[in-house]
């Protein structure tokens, strides 16, 4: 398949997958005869992957890590299984600044009852310094 169909198939940029290409993220693909490129069926599997780890959270470099280990479907899944662990505690952080942030700006709105941006609780507690 040509890389608009691979693009199209996996909601993926043409140019992403180029990059994921020159990266080494993808293999590089055959070319036709007028120098198309042409994407196979595995193209496609790995690209749906990277574009599932990707929409978890997963960085670049833990991509290419789970890539790696796929290719090995012999192996104890340990390896996955701890970037995996290491992922959902960086979630769970994440989860817990995102749910601090929501606290202070509820209690910011709570907090301004104020008709005028002169009296406004809000504009001043922006001018505080951080905690």
């Amino acid at each position: 398949m040509r890389i608009g169909e691979l693009a199209k198939a996996t909601g993926t940029k043409a140019e992403t997958i180029r990059y994921y290409e020159r990266e080494g993220i993808l293999p590089a693909a055959d070319r036709t005869d007028s120098n198309y490129r042409d994407y196979s069926d595995e193209h496609l599997a790995t690209l749906i992957f990277v574009r599932r780890a990707r929409a978890l959270g997963f960085t670049m470099a833990q991509v290419r890590e789970l890539l790696a280990l796929s290719d090995h479907e012999d192996k104890p899944c340990r390896d996955v299984d701890q970037l995996v662990q290491r992922q959902l505690g960086e979630v769970t952080r994440k989860i817990a600044d995102l749910t601090s942030l929501q606290n202070e700006l509820q209690h910011m709105l709570r907090s301004c009852q104020a008709d005028r941006i002169g009296e406004c609780r809000i504009v001043e507690s922006l001018a505080r310094p951080l905690r």
